[in-house]
């Protein structure tokens, strides 16, 4: 089942396990695959962000951008292509109808 959340990152887990309220702030190192924690003396402590590297995570939103982002450009292109093709259709009739009071009613019409 495809789940829609933030990946929970098993660095803080570690960290927090090993100096529970004694860590002021903790950050993600991305390129190398830490979370660093600042602790109260000052000192720093790190533990890795991942339990295996081959382990199938759940997919979070932005790897399905990452992934499917040509589809849903292609959707979103289609999407916009119709609605300018429903709003020149109205615009055509509108014109076809030539009476100032169809155009005025055209547009005072409310869209609910």
């Amino acid at each position: 089942m495809l789940t829609l959340q933030r990946r929970h990152l098993v660095g803080h887990d570690i960290l927090l396990a090993r100096h529970g309220n004694h860590i002021c702030s903790m950050r993600v190192d991305r390129p190398n695959g830490r979370v660093v924690a600042l602790l109260d003396d000052g000192t720093l402590d790190s533990a890795p962000n991942v339990i295996a590297p081959d382990l199938d995570l759940p997919l979070g939103v932005d790897s399905l951008l990452r992934e499917d982002w040509k589809l849903l450009a292609a959707m979103s292109g289609a999407a916009a292509a119709f609605a300018a093709l429903m709003v020149g259709a109205a615009v055509v009739i509108g014109n076809a109808l030539g009476e100032t009071a169809s155009l005025e009613i055209l547009s005072a019409y409310p869209p609910f």
